[in-house]
């Protein structure tokens, strides 16, 4: 799993923030946009928010700098003038919106919020794989995680995953886990 047993005030909010543009999109309709026009525009604004948070700091600087969108378009000469990384970020959201519903999208927000496990209910072995930079299960409650079900006698393993990506690493680096996983699963 890349998680932690409950969600920390700060993920609380970012899933807000996640969830945020799609509330405030008229055609979101509380929900009741089926047969209708669905909330397009809100949903490919929390993507791209999602797409930036899940990457992180180190994956935007690695592969974007502060590089102008179009060569020759300075973003300091006007508000229409973009950076690379804006325009990368709008063209995912508009790849994932094609796969992606509104409301289920709202659902996976609150689901992480509300998410309490309590580490003595874990009855069966846990591999926890977790990203150190990443930014949507912090590294600190994930460490507090393992160490709970470890504390009350459960079986528990980890292993960190390296790289720019955040959150991402645990798709992007999974390899470095692949030893680690294929014995965890042979057991």
């Amino acid at each position: 799993m890349v998680a932690t047993a409950t969600a920390e005030p700060f993920l609380i909010a970012w899933m807000d923030l996640w969830a945020q543009p799609i509330r405030l999109d008229p055609k979101w309709n509380n929900g009741d946009y089926y047969g209708k026009e669905a909330p397009l525009d809100g949903l490919k604004a929390a993507l791209k928010i999602v797409t930036l948070q899940a990457n992180g700091w180190e994956w935007a600087r690695k592969t974007f700098g502060t590089a102008p969108a179009q060569e020759g378009k300075d973003p300091a000469k006007a508000f229409t003038n973009d950076f690379k990384i804006n325009a990368f970020l709008d063209q995912a959201a508009v790849a994932r919106v094609a796969f992606a519903d509104a409301n289920h999208f709202l659902y996976l927000c609150k689901a992480i919020q509300l998410t309490a496990v309590e580490p003595a209910n874990i009855k069966v072995p846990a591999l926890v794989l977790y990203a150190p930079t990443d930014q949507i299960f912090a590294e600190s409650s994930v460490q507090e995680t393992i160490q709970k079900i470890g504390a009350t006698g459960g079986s528990v393993e980890s292993a960190t995953l390296v790289g720019p990506n955040g959150h991402l690493n645990a798709i992007t680096e999974i390899g470095q886990a692949a030893s680690k996983i294929t014995a965890f699963l042979g057991k």
